[in-house]
């Protein structure tokens, strides 16, 4: 009962469990879309922002290039100009004007003139196209300072002169990247065109001009922006999203979110939703506990305990449930009223068994006056026949004992093996050895009694008189069995006097013939053997014990 409580308890939070999972699963999976879309548009704002630094410096650059001195390549005025321009940009440290070949002219620094940039990528690609041309990593020549290099074409006509060029500092793109903070566990990382790293927040002095992993290189040159998820280098886990370069974004932008951090609000709810879940269920199972106990288990037991006890003779134990414990008081109080009713129909019964008792022995000893009275009578009558007297008082003291078994029995029935011990006991059945009895047990019906007793009293005063008691030697064996619902008796007697068949049936035989009543549907047979009286009877029982060879 108690597991079948559980169970219930069990079954009924299965759809609590259900809806947190599926909110959980629900819920990871729009925070986990939403964390993408953060890092996207991360990743988008950081690269816009560079965006505008380039879009700036371009600008400046178109705007010094207008510059009289520079466009004439005036090397007097233009270190003036430029070194003017330079102060008020922090991004750049620099400003150089180079001719066609690529060798300085001026600059904002004053360096001095002839030296040879012409080996520079960017300074090629600049004096290729009229578009700003946005560099690599690249280590200042004169100061050994990484920068961003930017070069514009100078143009005459439509003719290319010369190539004005600057530098980002990357300390100063290093600062930008930490102003603008990043959350916690996250991470921002601007590249070049070949993945050699310009900004990382954070570890910058760890990251920033290392290569970015190769597995992640063609994330590079992708078809578009996304977002993956991955282990960083510092071995974190994060959702990045990524912009690559493009036409209109010279440079590489990543923006990565913790993973363990954005979920954590998530984690955070689905603990408590687990331990909320957790602490209900124990409620529920101790809950289930205690009401299968207390109103359950306890009532059954205390029950079943007062039926034990009933059983056992406590006949005033009940269970005065009645009022409580709902419907299973009512059961108990049922249960006490059906004691109730079985004590007063014991008690009846118990007053009527004693009230039969009575009578029977009052029937009894009626019985044994009538049968005196006989005797009596009989002794009267036959006065001068001393031995009719005796074989009729013989009679009448079988018959007498034949109600002496049924009333020891309480009137219902008798043992079989009983009925014939009793009978035979007048002629010696119960002394020595010459009279062996052997069947299972049978109960007589009160009829079967009586005619069994006259009947075997009538086989054994032969047997004194004419047959194998009549001799030291002779012995009688009865036996019984039982087929079905009939009983199959053997008497059978040896080592006695020979004996013929009597010319003519005598009174005992009538008797034998005629004591079982038709109901009981008796057959007999008799066989005056010469080396003794078999005699057979076959009757119906309704009765028959458990048989068991004796």
């Amino acid at each position: 009962m108690k597991k079948r409580l559980v169970a219930v308890a069990l079954t009924a939070l299965t759809p609590a469990i259900g809806m947190l999972a599926y909110n959980e699963i629900t819920a990871r999976a729009e925070r986990n879309a939403e964390v993408h879309r953060q890092a996207a548009q991360m990743a988008r704002q950081t690269a816009s922002e560079i965006g505008s630094v380039i879009e700036g410096i371009k600008g400046l650059l178109i705007a010094t290039a207008a510059i009289p001195s520079i466009a004439e390549r005036d090397s007097a005025s233009c270190n003036t100009v430029l070194k003017s321009v330079a102060s008020k940009l922090a991004p750049v440290r620099n400003i150089l004007v180079l001719d066609e070949t690529g060798k300085l002219i001026c600059d904002s620094m004053g360096w001095k003139t002839g030296m040879n940039f012409g080996d520079r990528d960017y300074v090629q690609r600049a004096l290729k196209t009229d578009e700003l041309v946005v560099g690599e990593y690249t280590i200042a020549r004169v100061s050994s300072a990484p920068i961003l290099p930017m070069a514009l074409a100078i143009k005459r006509d439509s003719r290319t002169v010369g190539v004005l060029t600057t530098g980002v500092r990357l300390d100063w793109l290093e600062e930008q990247i930490l102003e603008r903070g990043l959350p916690t566990g996250g991470s921002v990382t601007v590249a070049d065109r070949k993945g050699v790293i310009l900004a990382r927040n954070p570890d910058p002095q760890r990251f920033v001009g290392t290569t970015i992993p190769k597995q992640y290189q063609p994330l590079l040159s992708a078809d578009a922006p996304g977002t993956m998820e991955l282990i960083s280098q510092d071995g974190t886990k994060r959702i990045m999203g990524y912009t690559p370069v493009s036409r209109n974004n010279p440079l590489y932008v990543s923006a990565g979110l913790s993973e363990s951090e954005a979920l954590a609000p998530i984690n955070r709810a689905s603990i408590t939703g687990l331990v909320m879940m957790a602490i209900g269920a124990a409620l529920a199972l101790c809950a289930a506990v205690f009401v299968g106990n207390r109103f359950i288990l306890d009532p059954i037991n205390h029950i079943v305990s007062v039926l034990q006890r009933w059983r056992e003779g406590e006949t005033d134990s009940r269970t005065k449930m009645k009022g409580h414990y709902g419907e299973l008081g009512q059961v108990g109080a049922s249960v006490d009223g059906l004691l109730d009713e079985l004590e007063v129909r014991r008690l009846e019964t118990s007053r009527a068994e004693e009230k039969r008792k009575l009578m029977a022995k009052e029937l009894s000893h009626r019985v044994k006056n009538t049968m005196a009275v006989v005797q009596a009578i009989a002794r009267q009558t036959f006065r001068n026949r001393s031995e009719e007297n005796a074989i009729f008082a013989s009679r009448v003291t079988a018959l007498a004992g034949a109600y002496d078994v049924l009333l020891s029995d309480d009137w219902k029935a008798a043992e079989l093996r009983e009925v014939v011990e009793r009978a035979l006991r007048p002629v010696g059945g119960d002394r020595g050895n010459r009279i062996s009895l052997s069947g299972p047990p049978c109960l007589l019906t009160p009829e079967a009694v009586t005619a069994l007793s006259l009947v075997v009293h009538e086989l054994a005063t032969n047997a004194l008189k004419y047959g194998a008691l009549s001799e030291a030697d002779g012995r009688i064996d009865v036996k019984w069995t039982l087929n079905g619902d009939r009983v199959e008796f053997d008497w059978t007697e040896r080592d006695g006097p020979a004996i013929a068949t009597p010319a003519s049936e005598g009174f005992g035989s009538k008797l034998i013939r005629s004591a079982f009543p038709g109901p009981l549907e008796p057959q007999s047979e008799t066989d005056f053997a010469a080396d003794g009286l078999k005699f057979r009877l076959s009757f119906r029982v309704d009765t028959i014990a458990p048989a068991s060879a004796t």
